[in-house]
């Protein structure tokens, strides 16, 4: 029974960290997390990819996508080989938005501290 309510701490300061995350920087922590994935990349990944890299489901993958996408973040091109697959890149305001966020201005809370060690 322990096990199961440290895992409800973990899980309660991870929300309120991401709480203070989005309204700090309008982004939940899978929108920073495919941000940072595709800031090294010129050419660009494909929501597979991404999926395999955060390891979100591809379902999920896809809404994080749309978000960021409809936030005008990323920008999406079709594959120069295959004509159907989708390239995600970073658009200008993407880099912008990147380049600003900073986790040291959103207070950690004290459960997760030990583990960013």
């Amino acid at each position: 029974m322990k096990s199961i309510c440290v895992m409800r701490d973990i899980y309660k300061a991870i929300t309120t960290f991401e709480m203070g995350f989005e309204k700090t920087y309008g982004l939940s922590l899978n929108e920073a997390m495919v941000l940072c994935l595709l800031k090294d990349t010129e050419e660009g990944m494909t929501s597979t990819a991404i999926a395999e890299q955060t390891e979100m489901t591809t379902s999920h993958t896809s809404k994080v996508i749309r978000s960021i996408e409809d936030k005008g973040l990323i920008e999406r091109a079709v594959g120069k080989v295959d004509k159907r697959q989708m390239y995600f890149s970073l658009t200008t305001i993407g880099r912008d938005k990147l380049n600003t966020v900073s986790c040291d201005a959103i207070t950690i809370p004290e459960t997760l501290r030990p583990l960013l060690a």
